[in-house]
């Protein structure tokens, strides 16, 4: 199976965080899983690093690639077929980085692994 991980879900892998769910543990623990990094969360990491709104993730800043890989997980590239989809959406979230993760996990046919409600309002199949 494959799965996308939200940002907040990334981050709190990389630091073992108790509010990742069992479930979603789970799912990225699975050898047999597929984990997708979209570029868009490394977009979101940094701005977020940059406004101070994530302070302790400076190493994710600087250490992205590695850490991906050290976890067998695979980038996703934004496309511009992501960005379309992005941009055409209806819904009333305004947040790009949602937008866009949205946009991945809906053309790419994978579940995104997220606890924000915020991806009802999109045709996403979320796990938590």
């Amino acid at each position: 199976m494959k799965y996308l991980l939200d940002t907040h879900a990334l981050l709190w892998w990389w630091t073992d965080d108790p509010q990742l769910s069992p479930l979603a543990r789970a799912c990225i623990q699975n050898e047999a899983n597929t984990v997708l990094v979209s570029a868009a969360s490394a977009w979101e990491i940094a701005t977020k690093h940059r406004l101070g709104k994530l302070s302790l993730a400076g190493e994710a800043v600087a250490r992205f690639n590695e850490l991906v890989e050290l976890d067998a997980f695979q980038h996703l590239p934004v496309t511009y077929l992501h960005a379309l989809w992005a941009g055409a959406q209806a819904a009333e979230h305004r947040d790009p980085f949602d937008r866009m993760l949205a946009a991945q996990s809906e053309l790419e046919g994978v579940p995104l692994i997220s606890c924000d409600t915020a991806f009802a309002s999109f045709r996403v199949q979320t796990v938590w």
